[in-house]
């Protein structure tokens, strides 16, 4: 499948406030690997391609265990390969990215709000929010794989 669209060669300047977004993401206190397993839950949600082979590659990369990457489609069936962290986050991930079939219920609030702080609470919500749109983009776009190191 060919590109249909480079978005950063049309408008340079179009990624700008998505970049932003991520340096905050990535300055808050949530830790890489954790960033990581929610990017790849979410892209997995979306079937973005793109953005699942480079953030399974970043999280490899923060020492997130394998076994976690391998797993996390079904970690609902493998609670105890994740902390209860872990859990909490992933499930706010696939609730807001799947924002449409019933909300973010009250359970999974619950839980993240017991296993974060208000203001972890909020990067983790931005860092949902940030790669749903990039999985958006992708997709729509058909980006590509880049080559294989």
């Amino acid at each position: 499948m060919s590109a249909r669209m480079v978005v950063a060669e049309v408008d340079k300047g179009a990624y700008a406030p998505l970049l932003a977004l991520e340096k905050y993401v990535h300055s808050g206190q949530l830790g890489e690997a954790l960033l990581a397993l929610v990017k790849v839950r979410a892209s997995q949600l979306n079937g973005c391609a793109f953005c699942l082979d480079m953030h399974a590659t970043e999280g490899r990369k923060a020492g997130l265990d394998q076994r976690k990457l391998d797993v996390v489609a079904g970690w609902h069936e493998a609670p105890q390969l994740y902390t209860a962290r872990e859990r909490a986050a992933l499930a706010l991930t696939e609730e807001v990215t799947q924002i449409g079939a019933h909300g973010v219920s009250d359970e999974v609030w619950q839980q993240a709000s017991e296993e974060f702080t208000e203001a972890d609470l909020v990067t983790l919500l931005m860092a949902i929010c940030a790669i749903n749109t990039w999985n958006r983009l992708a997709v729509a776009t058909h980006q590509e794989l880049p080559d294989s190191a």
